[in-house]
C-alpha cells in the first residue's frame, strides 16, 4: 500500500490557501475550475529571495488571471528548468504530464489572484515497473465516465513549489455521483442536474485530491470522527465491516500515538485496483477491498498513514521515513499482537537477502516510495527493522514516548530521519547520532555467522560455554546488540543474554549452573542483517528473487499443456527480475549449479533432482501423489508448487510447478509471484484458487550450535507484549464465569435426567434472556421439552434451550445459521464413566460448559450489535453424551424454521483449551465452501484454524449431517481429562475461549451475509452413519492420543499417556497406526470402531509407519 508522492523542489515551505469551485464532464474527459489563491507567504518568501513567483499546471488549455492587475506570462523551457529544476527534465513534462509553466507579475502588496481553466485530464492505467508480489498500478490522473481520480501529480491545480496549502473545495459532478477529498464535508445535496459537495482542509496539506464516481455512501461516528464507505456497488454488510474495523483501530492508535488528525476516515473504492492512502480516506480496489485479510492488514496500514506520511509529512529529499514505520506499527504489530513478529520479521530480511545484492542496494536517504520488489525490500524492511532496533535499544516506554513527542512536535509539519533522530534523543535522553548514521545513510547490511561453540564442565560443577559470533561481510563491522539465546539442561525457558558487538569477531563467555544443550544467535530476528540462506527455509522468493534461473520446460508434455507452460515462461521473462533463460529438458543433459531453477510440468525429466532436494523435509513421492506435511496430494488433481535448495548448489533453489489442467497454468503464472514466503502450494480449478500453502521448517541454520548428542529443541523465550492493542471483542473474564457457574460443584456434573441439569437450563435461558434474544417457540419460553424412553436410565424429560435473533433481510430472514453447543454432561459417570471414576462428580468445564460459554457471549454480542439478514438460532442441546438426543429430536421436530430452511450450523464442543494450538474445525467437507470461510476467518481474526473435511461423528453437527445440512465443529483439542473428573473449570484457557468465539462470531457473519447457498457435499456416499441407540461406547484404553489434523490414512499419534498399554509397548509420538490385528486402520472412527470391539486385557498386534518404515508392537489394552 502506498501513500501517494509527488516530490517538489527544496524549497523552504510556504502556505497557500485555495478557494476552488471545480466543475466535472466525465464524458470529456475534462474538468472546469476556478481557483482564488491566497499567495501571501509564496509572495514574502519570492519578494525577500528576489525569485519569480511561478506556477506549473497541467498544459492543454487556456487559462485566464480574473484581477486586471495581476499578470500571467506563459513562459519557456529554459525558465522552467531555471525555475523547477528537480521536476523538469528534458521536456516540459513532469512525469507523464505535459505542463505549461507560468511566472505572475502582480503590484507589491497585492498576494491573492483568480485563475479560471478548463483541462482535459486522461492519463491511462499503466504498471509501474516490473512485476513481482505487489504488482502496481498507478495513473497520474484521469477523469473518465468510470470516475475521477487527480491530485498534485495531475497538475489540476497551480502548483508554485513544495508548498504546504489549505482548502476550501466546491464540486459539482454529474446526478448520483458523489465527490470525496481530504478534510471535511461541508456540504452534500442533489439538484435536478447535478450533485454538489464542499469539502473543507483547514490543516496544512501537501496535495489536494479529488476522487468521484457514483457512490453508495455509508457512515456513522467513532467518538469525534466520522467514519464513512464510499463504495460503487452497493454492499451494506462490508461498508458495515469497514466502518466497524476504522471505529477499533482509531481507538487503538489513539491511544498509542495521540489525537487522530482529522475529523473523518472513508473507505473509497476506486475503479481500478489500487493501494493509496490520502489524509482522511483510503483509496482502495474493488477486488483489494473484498479480500477478507485485507480488513487487518492492508486497511489499518493506510489508516494510520494519517498519522505518518499525512499529516507529518515527508521531507522525500532526505529520504522517505513514513513507510517502514507504518508497516512497523500497522503490518508487523498485527502481527505481533498475533504471536507472529518474528515470522514477519523473518519474512522482510528474507525478502532484503532474496532480491538485493552490491548493485541494487542502496541507503534508507535515498527511498522515496515503493516501485520493484528491490525498493520494497530497503525502503519498507530495512526501514521498518530500524525502528524495530530503535526500539530494542530504548525500550517500549520510551520508544512510545518518542513517537508521541515526533508525532506532537511535526504533526502538519515536514520531517525527515534527522527530526526523527533529535527527538527520540531528546525522549531518551541519549546520544543516537552514530545508530541513525550507522542504519540511515549506509548501504548494506550485517552478516552474521557463530563458531567454535563448546561447553567444558568446570571443577566448581560450573559450566562455561564459549563461541565466536563473527560479522562477515566486507567493509567496517556494524555496532550491535545481538540476542543469544541459551538453552539449559531441565529448563523449559531459556536464558536470553544480549552480545554487544563492536568488532568483526568477539567472543561469547558465560557460565551456567546447569548443563547448556544449545545455542542460537537472533532466533527472533531481532536484527537487521543478510541472512544466511540455511536459516530460511526454500521459498519461491528466493527463485524469483535470483540474479540468474533457469525455467525447464517438459518437453513429453501434452501440446495444450506445453504451450501454457511456454507462455507462463514467456511472461516471466519479461515481469520478473533477473537474467532468465528457457529451455526444454530434452536439449539439457544436467541442470546447472550456477542458477536457481523452475521445472515445469511433472512429466519434467528433471523431477528426481526435486525429489532428491525435499528428502530432508520427509515428502515422499508415491507415482503420481505427493505425501507432505500431514496431507497427500494428487497430481493429477490439483495444481503443485514445490520448492527446495538445490542439491547441486546449496545457495540457489530449485521448484517444481506441475499444474493438473492446461486452464490453470495462465492463473499460476499471475498469482505465484504473490506467494513469495511460501515452500509449497496447492491449488485446484482452473482460477486456480489456493488450497494449501505453508514453509519447510529450517533444518541447518549456522546461527544454532547443539551442545549435546541429542537433538534439543529450542527453550522457551520471554513472552512479548505487543506495543498496542486492540479492546478485545468478548470479556475473557465473562466467558471464564460462565464456565464456572456451569461446571461448579453446584451443577454436580449437569447429568441427564438430574435437577442440576435443569439448573444449568434455567442459567442458560437467563442469560438469553439477559441478551436480548427473542424466544421461538410456541409457548413463549426458551425450553422445548419432550419425553424419551433413554436406554439405561428410563424415560426421561429432556429439554433443549433455544433462543433467536432475527433477520431483516426480507429475502433472507426465513433462513436461519444455527449456533450450538451441548450442556450435559457426564454428572457422576453416565454414560461413559472411566474406570474408578464412578459416583464422582464429572465437571464437564471443557466438554462443554466451555462451548455454551461462548455460545452465550456471542448470543450477546449479536443480539448487541442488531439484526442481520438472517436470522441466527441459538441452542444448547440435551442428551449429546447419550447420543446425540437433543440434536436430534431438534431437527426432526422443530417447525418454526424447518430443516430447508436452515442454510447451516455450526456446533461448538470441547473448546476450552486451546493453548497456542490450531482451532480445530470438523466436517469442513459438508459444504466445498467451508475450507474458503474458514481460510477467511482465518485471514480476518488471526486465529489459527485448521480445517478438517472429515467428521468424527462424536457430536451435534453429525445430527445436522444426517438430514443433508452443512454442519462443522469447533473444537480445542484432546487432552488427558476427557470424560474424567479433572475436566474443571480452572484448567480452561481464557485467552484460547476469546479466540474462539472471535472466529465463531467472524463465521457466523459471513453466514448470515452470504447471498448463495452453500453447495451441499453431503450426497449419499458421504453421509454419516445413522446413530444408534445411545451406548456406552467402547470399554478399553490403548493409551494413544490422535492427532485430529492428521488426514492421510491411518491414525496420526499425537502423544503416548505415560504407563498406557502403548508406552509400554514404546508407541512413540508422530508414528502412524496403519493396522490393528491385521485389520487396516483407515481414519480415526475406524480406529475407535475396533477399539469399541475389544474387552479389557485382550492382545493387539499393532502395524505403525515410523519415518516411513514399517514398525510391529503388540500392546495388552486396558478398562478405560
Amino acid at each position: 500500500m502506498l501513500v501517494k508522492v509527488c516530490s517538489m523542489p527544496a524549497f523552504s515551505q510556504s502556505l497557500v490557501h485555495h478557494d476552488l469551485t471545480v466543475q466535472l464532464f466525465p464524458d470529456d474527459k475534462k474538468i472546469q475550475v476556478i481557483d482564488k489563491i491566497d499567495l501571501l507567504s509564496v509572495y514574502e518568501k519570492r519578494i525577500a529571495t528576489d525569485a519569480p513567483i511561478a506556477f506549473l499546471i497541467h498544459a492543454g488549455g487556456e487559462l485566464r488571471v480574473i484581477e486586471q492587475n495581476i499578470k500571467l506570462r506563459k513562459r519557456h523551457y529554459s525558465f522552467a528548468k531555471k525555475t523547477f529544476p528537480t521536476l523538469i527534465g528534458d521536456t516540459l513534462k513532469v512525469g507523464s504530464v505535459p505542463v505549461d509553466v507560468y511566472s505572475v507579475e502582480m503590484s507589491q502588496g497585492k498576494a491573492r489572484l483568480t485563475l479560471e481553466y478548463e483541462r482535459e485530464i486522461y492519463h491511462a492505467v499503466e504498471s509501474g515497473g516490473k512485476e513481482y508480489d505487489r504488482a502496481i498500478r498507478s495513473s497520474a490522473g484521469l477523469i473518465s465516465r468510470q470516475g475521477v481520480f487527480i491530485a498534485k501529480e495531475s497538475f489540476w491545480f497551480p502548483v508554485f513549489g513544495d508548498e504546504l496549502v489549505t482548502f476550501n473545495l466546491n464540486v459539482e459532478s454529474p446526478l448520483k455521483w458523489k465527490s470525496v477529498s481530504q478534510g471535511k464535508r461541508l456540504y452534500a445535496d442533489d439538484n435536478a442536474m447535478s450533485h454538489r459537495d464542499t469539502w473543507q482542509e483547514k490543516h496544512p496539506q501537501d496535495d489536494i485530491y479529488l476522487v468521484a464516481a457514483q457512490f453508495t455512501e455509508y457512515s456513522q461516528t467513532a467518538g469525534s470522527v466520522n467514519t464513512m464507505a464510499f463504495l460503487r456497488t452497493a454492499d451494506d454488510a462490508l461498508a458495515q465491516k469497514y466502518l466497524d474495523t476504522t471505529a477499533e483501530y482509531l481507538a487503538m492508535y489513539r491511544n498509542l500515538l495521540g489525537p487522530y488528525p482529522y475529523s473523518k476516515f472513508a473507505l473509497v473504492e476506486n475503479f481500478w485496483e489500487t493501494g493509496f492512502g490520502m489524509p482522511s480516506f483510503t483509496l482502495l480496489g474493488p477486488r483489494i477491498i473484498r479480500f477478507p485479510f485485507i480488513l487487518h492488514s492492508s486497511y489499518p496500514h493506510e489508516l494510520l498513514h494519517n498519522w505518518w506520511g499525512n499529516s507529518v509529512y515527508v521531507d522525500y529529499k532526505k529520504g522517505n521515513w513514513a513507510e517502514g514505520l507504518t508497516s512497523y506499527l500497522a503490518d508487523h504489530l498485527i502481527k505481533e499482537q498475533r504471536g507472529k513478529g518474528a515470522e514477519y520479521r523473518r519474512a522482510a530480511l528474507q525478502k532484503y537477502t532474496n532480491f538485493t545484492n552490491a548493485e541494487n542496494d542502496f541507503p534508507l536517504t535515498q527511498f522515496v516510495s515503493r516501485f520493484d520488489a528491490v525498493t520494497e525490500a530497503v525502503g519498507y524492511g530495512k526501514t521498518l527493522m530500524f525502528f524495530h532496533m530503535l526500539r530494542q535499544q530504548l525500550g517500549d516506554e520510551n520508544f512510545v514516548r518518542g513517537l508521541q513527542a515526533f508525532y506532537r512536535q511535526y504533526r502538519y509539519k515536514t520531517a525527515s530521519f534527522e527530526d526523527i533522530e533529535k527527538v527520540f534523543a531528546k525522549v531518551a535522553k541519549s546520544d543516537l547520532q552514530a545508530f541513525f548514521e550507522q542504519w540511515i545513510a549506509k548501504v548494506g547490511a550485517p552478516n552474521l555467522a557463530m563458531v567454535n561453540a563448546r561447553t567444558e564442565k568446570l571443577e566448581s560443577g560450573d559450566y562455561r560455554l564459549r563461541a565466536s559470533v563473527r560479522q562477515t561481510q566486507a567493509g567496517e563491522p556494524y555496532h550491535l546488540d545481538v540476542p543469544v539465546v541459551v538453552t539449559l539442561e531441565n529448563q523449559k525457558s531459556a536464558r536470553q543474554i544480549r552480545l554487544k558487538m563492536t568488532q568483526a569477531a568477539q567472543v561469547l563467555d558465560i557460565r551456567f549452573k546447569t548443563k547448556p544443550l544449545r545455542i542460537d544467535i537472533d532466533p527472533a530476528f531481532d536484527v537487521f542483517r543478510r541472512l544466511n540462506i540455511n536459516e530460511t527455509p526454500p521459498a519461491l522468493s528466493q527463485v524469483f528473487g535470483a540474479k540468474q534461473s533457469l525455467i525447464v520446460l517438459p518437453a513429453n508434455s501434452s501440446p495444450k499443456k506445453l504451450l501454457a507452460y511456454e507462455q507462463l515462461a514467456k511472461r516471466w521473462l519479461t515481469t520478473q527480475p533477473g537474467d532468465i533463460v528457457i529451455e526444454y529438458d530434452k536439449n539439457l543433459s544436467r541442470l546447472p549449479n550456477n542458477k536457481s531453477i523452475w521445472l515445469l510440468g511433472w512429466e519434467n525429466t528433471f523431477r528426481p533432482e526435486l525429489e532428491q532436494a525435499l528428502s530432508v523435509y520427509k515428502v515422499k513421492f508415491i507415482g503420481k501423489r505427493i505425501s507432505l506435511v500431514d496431507q497427500t496430494l494428487d497430481s493429477d488433481n490439483a495444481s503443485i508448487v514445490l520448492i527446495g535448495r538445490n542439491p547441486a548448489q546449496n545457495d540457489s533453489s530449485i521448484g517444481l510447478i506441475s499444474a493438473d489442467a492446461a486452464d490453470a497454468i495462465p492463473g499460476l503464472a499471475r498469482k505465484l509471484p504473490h506467494y513469495g514466503k511460501y515452500s509449497y502450494l496447492a491449488f485446484e480449478g482452473s482460477e486456480p484458487s489456493n488450497q494449501l500453502k505453508g514453509q519447510w521448517p529450517v533444518v541447518n541454520s549456522p546461527l544454532t550450535s547443539k551442545l549435546s548428542e541429542n537433538s534439543v529443541d529450542m527453550g522457551l523465550l520471554h513472552e512479548r507484549t505487543a506495543l498496542a492493542a486492540k479492546a478485545p471483542i468478548f470479556s475473557e473474564q465473562r466467558l471464564l464465569d460462565h464456565v464456572r457457574q456451569l461446571a461448579s460443584k453446584a451443577m454436580q456434573g449437569r447429568g441427564l435426567g438430574t435437577a442440576s441439569l435443569d439448573k444449568a437450563a434455567d442459567y442458560i435461558a437467563a442469560e438469553f434472556r439477559a441478551a436480548g434474544l427473542q424466544p421461538i417457540l410456541p409457548t413463549g419460553g426458551y425450553f422445548q421439552d419432550w419425553q424419551q424412553d433413554v436406554n439405561g436410565i428410563g424415560a426421561t424429560r429432556l429439554r433443549n434451550v433455544i433462543a433467536y435473533l432475527p433477520g431483516n433481510n426480507p429475502k433472507d430472514k426465513d433462513q436461519s445459521v444455527v449456533v450450538s453447543a451441548h450442556y450435559d454432561h457426564l454428572g457422576l459417570g453416565w454414560p461413559d464413566v472411566r474406570k474408578g471414576n464412578q459416583g464422582k462428580i464429572h465437571y464437564g468445564a471443557d466438554d462443554n460448559a466451555s462451548g455454551v460459554s461462548v455460545l452465550l457471549e456471542l448470543a450477546r454480542s449479536l443480539a448487541k450489535k442488531g439484526q442481520l439478514p438472517r436470522s441466527v438460532i441459538f441452542v444448547a442441546f440435551s442428551g449429546e453424551e447419550a447420543g446425540r438426543l437433543g440434536s436430534r429430536h431438534f431437527v426432526n421436530n422443530f417447525p418454526q424454521f424447518p430443516r430447508d430452511d436452515i442454510f447451516a450450523a455450526v456446533n461448538l464442543d470441547t473448546v476450552g483449551r486451546l493453548g497456542d494450538k490450531p482451532l480445530l474445525v470438523f466436517g469442513t467437507g459438508s459444504a466445498s465452501e467451508w475450507v474458503h470461510i474458514f481460510r477467511g476467518v482465518g485471514f480476518v481474526t488471526g486465529v489459527a484454524i485448521k480445517a478438517l473435511a472429515k467428521d468424527f461423528g462424536s457430536s451435534d453437527q453429525t445430527s445436522f449431517h444426517e438430514i443433508k445440512l452443512p454442519a462443522v465443529q469447533f473444537f480445542s483439542g484432546v487432552n488427558a481429562d476427557f470424560h474424567k473428573p479433572g475436566d474443571t473449570a480452572d484448567k480452561i484457557d481464557g485467552a484460547g475461549l476469546v479466540k474462539v468465539a472471535t472466529a465463531l462470531k467472524e463465521t457466523v457473519m459471513y453466514l448470515t451475509e452470504r447471498e448463495l447457498p452453500l453447495n451441499n457435499l453431503l450426497t449419499e456416499s458421504h453421509m454419516p452413519r445413522k446413530a444408534k441407540r445411545p451406548q456406552h461406547g467402547r470399554r478399553v484404553s490403548l493409551g494413544t492420543v490422535p492427532d485430529f489434523t492428521y488426514q492421510g490414512e491411518g491414525v496420526l499419534v499425537a502423544d503416548v499417556v505415560p504407563g498406557s498399554p502403548a508406552a509400554r509397548a514404546k508407541v512413540k509420538a508422530n508414528d502412524i497406526l496403519i493396522e490393528v490385528n491385521g485389520r487396516a486402520v483407515v481414519d480415526l472412527r475406524g480406529f475407535s470402531a475396533i477399539l469399541r470391539a475389544l474387552s479389557p486385557g485382550d492382545e493387539v498386534s499393532l502395524k505403525l509407519l515410523r519415518e516411513q518404515q514399517a514398525v510391529y508392537v503388540k500392546a495388552k489394552v486396558v478398562a478405560r
